[in-house]
């Protein structure tokens, strides 16, 4: 059975973020998901002839007393039944949420988005996983006897995700996929697609959790709070929804840490519980970055120097290949190597090998784009928290809000309370209040005009029209070693402070918001797994 819907495609084009805006929906109290305009939309019935098979994945699992479920469906809203559009993806997470929300005796149906690349990438199809991704969604589904549809939304991804990452990476920003994927995609173009199916609520396996307002309050909004898992919390990525589709969007793994999530998995004996999570960016599949990258915006040589001294070090493949705090990909001896700064006009990469000495951290940026989660920017801009990367970690900042050049839109001058080095542009910035998280931003170039320090000498060579005059680069000379492991002990006292100091803001934060010590602090296991793997990155 296929359904097509059509409307006017001009409406999602493909335009800056600090232009982009969520089209309104208009409010409804019992069918939340009505028509708003979208592009051209495809769903596609999967039935079992459709599937690839595999019988190991159809053993049937032993049905669970009320006793097994019954702690975790917190955040499924169990108390009366709803329909549900369920967003499964294959992975553990999605499953466990369509199983949950079942559990809670919704009426469910699960929805495959399919975003795969137009035709300049089908040599590389064979090597993405989405064959398997359908096959355990399917088996998934047919453990509970729930429909499969699948969406396809390649047109869409392509103009409102792809296209924006490749122009950002032109400009030399870096953006995030991930966040543009939530807001555009999986809550933005597949709602439309099912707006005339009068679900109730889009679920997905993002940790976070949607507090609803209750049925004699329905003009105040929805509020996106942390999950009870801070490690695998994912309201950073969820920052820059619109309050319209907030108020559709139901997190059953909000309430549940995620090993929790694993045991729930071999509880319903689910055909993918053994399955590892998904890394990198959704859209790829197997593909390298570097090569989506090489296919769509090209290759053009330019010159890798020195900060501190302007020194000509070595040649690199286009600046757009690497980003502010990278370290891999420079093939420089001596290291490590970061990028520190790049010169867009004249394809220069900046490097150094002190990335992390004091004098050289931020903690006052510029943020544009703004969207606040409940409509309205909050009442105060002190004493919030930020995130500026995914992550458990939190700064205390202060927000001074002044207009933009052009006048056209606010910007947020964020003061946080100690330094960060790994500062972005185009990367966002998610603000929180205690628990909630109220919105967020584009990190833009300018922050308080203190960049890294490039000498001057550098920036003379960057701006040298024939690059040749610079000879050969020079042989590297290696760092002392007594050096480098005095700077190394520099770095792992910075290092444990830096953790200490993060647990202690984050315990204290959530304190103050949270009388439950069980949602709100830390666990000394993933404090002890993130300090291990900083101590092997450094």
């Amino acid at each position: 059975m296929m359904l097509r819907l059509r409307v006017n495609p001009a409406v999602w084009c493909s335009v800056p973020i600090s232009h982009f805006t969520s089209l309104p929906l208009t409010p409804s109290i019992l069918r939340p998901l009505l028509r708003r305009h979208n592009p051209r939309l495809f769903l596609t019935r999967f039935s079992a002839s459709s599937a690839v098979h595999n019988t190991s994945l159809s053993s049937s699992s032993k049905p669970l007393s009320d006793a097994d479920f019954l702690p975790f469906l917190s955040c499924s809203m169990p108390t009366y039944p709803l329909k549900v559009a369920v967003l499964l993806s294959g992975g553990v997470d999605s499953s466990v949420a369509l199983r949950l929300l079942h559990a809670a005796g919704h009426s469910c149906t699960a929805f495959y988005l399919k975003i795969w690349f137009q035709e300049d990438f089908e040599n590389f199809w064979s090597e993405c996983p989405w064959d398997d991704d359908l096959k355990y969604a399917k088996a998934v589904c047919d453990q509970v006897d729930v429909p499969l549809e699948v969406v396809h939304l390649t047109e869409e991804y392509w103009r409102n995700v792809v296209s924006y990452i490749i122009e950002e990476y032109r400009c030399g920003r870096t953006p995030n996929p991930d966040v543009l994927c939530n807001t555009r995609i999986k809550f933005g173009a597949f709602m439309d697609a099912i707006s005339n199916m009068e679900f109730d609520y889009v679920a997905s396996g993002h940790y976070a959790n949607v507090i609803h307002p209750s049925a004699d309050q329905m003009d105040k909004p929805s509020v996106l709070e942390l999950s009870k898992d801070m490690v695998k919390d994912q309201t950073y990525f969820l920052s820059h929804l619109s309050q319209n589709q907030l108020k559709r969007l139901l997190f059953p793994l909000g309430c549940i840490p995620k090993d929790e999530v694993r045991k729930l998995a071999a509880k319903f004996n689910l055909p993918n519980k053994d399955r590892k999570d998904s890394q990198g960016i959704c859209f790829l599949g197997k593909i390298k970055f570097s090569e989506f990258v090489a296919r769509h915006i090209g290759e053009d040589e330019g010159v890798i120097l020195e900060a501190e001294s302007g020194d000509f070090l070595g040649k690199h493949r286009g600046f757009w290949f690497y980003t502010i705090g990278q370290r891999q990909g420079l093939r420089l001896p001596g290291g490590p190597w970061y990028v520190v700064e790049k010169d867009i006009k004249n394809n220069v990469v900046f490097v150094s090998r002190n990335y992390f000495s004091f004098d050289k951290r931020r903690r006052v940026f510029r943020v544009g784009s703004l969207k606040w989660l409940s409509g309205f920017p909050p009442d105060q801009f002190t004493e919030l928290q930020c995130k500026v990367r995914h992550g458990p970690s939190f700064y205390s900042c202060n927000l001074t809000m002044e207009h933009s050049e052009d006048g056209h839109e606010d910007v947020a001058v964020v003061h946080l309370s100690e330094d960060d080095q790994g500062l972005a542009a185009g990367q966002f910035a998610a603000f929180y209040k205690g628990r909630s998280c109220i919105g967020s931003g584009v990190i833009l170039e300018s922050w308080d005009d203190q960049g890294f320090p490039v000498c001057q000498k550098a920036i003379e060579n960057a701006q040298m029209e024939d690059k040749s005059k610079l000879g050969k680069p020079i042989k590297i000379k290696v760092k002392p070693e007594s050096g480098m492991k005095e700077s190394k002990a520099k770095d792992d006292t910075e290092i444990h402070d830096k953790l200490r100091n993060e647990e202690a803001t984050v315990v204290e934060q959530i304190r103050e918001v949270s009388p439950d010590e069980a949602m709100a602090t830390p666990s000394m296991k993933w404090l002890g797994s993130l300090k291990k793997k900083l101590l092997q990155i450094f």
